[in-house]
């Protein structure tokens, strides 16, 4: 078992980082729901997959900006499951603008942002704590991003979006101790749709000057997230209020 994870919900979780999270779960035996907001295909295909793991798996549209989509994730995973024992804030947006551009971004595209990444990963914690206190206690794992740290990514909103979420999971991780433990995977250059809808023609030469930057000279697969992610959850019991940066040396160059 996961960490003595039983029940898990990954928002986002119908692909990418949130995909590979869900079903690494379902391999060590958890019962997962993943929300999706526009995916619906990719995440009925999802819960499939983990089913055909043999667990328990539910996809559910939900909009994680809004406390109430966040409630209802909550009272469904745990008439599904029974209990939350992880919650992995996964769901994120951004806008794809130079940082040069300021006229780029409105203020419509920085509330937004921060409504969802934000406030949308605050709401899902307040939702699921009391099923998880009820337990016993849990974890929270908050996927940001290396641009909290470098102030460099698709977007200033975005990248204080993630700076913002740096610091919610520390102040999060003081409030909810010493129950439920919460900590962050920073990641950097992810492979995927995301990027590649984001960057459009421009994603190979991206993904290949990164790479060439990093000390292991590759970018990360989703995959290579969800491990991150799982070696905190099935890890220490003492690690809480940490960002776990997972780039491949991206942030230190070579």
């Amino acid at each position: 078992m996961a960490g003595n994870i039983r029940a898990a919900i990954v928002t986002g979780g119908g692909t990418g980082v949130g995909r590979a999270t869900a079903l690494r779960l379902a391999r060590q035996g958890a019962n997962v729901l993943i929300t999706y907001s526009k995916s619906r295909e990719d995440a009925e295909q999802t819960a499939a997959d983990l089913e055909q793991a043999g667990v328990k798996a539910v996809a559910l549209k939900a909009d994680v900006s809004g406390d109430a989509a966040c409630r209802e994730m909550a009272r469904v995973a745990k008439d599904a499951f029974g209990r939350i024992d992880l919650l992995v804030n996964n769901a994120g947006t951004t806008k794809f603008a130079l940082a040069t551009d300021l006229e780029a971004v409105n203020a419509d595209d920085w509330l937004r942002i921060y409504k969802v990444n934000v406030v949308g990963a605050f709401q899902a914690v307040r939702a699921v704590q009391p099923t998880m206190l009820a337990g016993g206690g849990g974890q929270v794992i908050n996927i940001t991003s290396v641009a909290a740290i470098a102030a460099k990514g698709s977007s200033i909103p975005y990248c204080a979006s993630k700076g913002a979420l740096n610091n919610l999971t520390i102040a999060l991780a003081r409030a909810l101790a010493p129950k439920i433990r919460v900590n962050a995977i920073a990641p950097g250059f992810i492979t995927g749709r995301w990027l590649e809808q984001g960057l459009g023609g421009g994603y190979e030469q991206a993904m290949n000057t990164v790479a060439a930057q990093c000390p292991l000279e590759k970018v990360s697969e989703p995959d290579d997230i969800a491990a991150a992610i799982l070696s905190i959850v099935n890890g220490s019991p003492m690690v809480t209020g940490q960002i776990l940066v997972c780039d491949g040396g991206m942030l230190i160059g070579k």
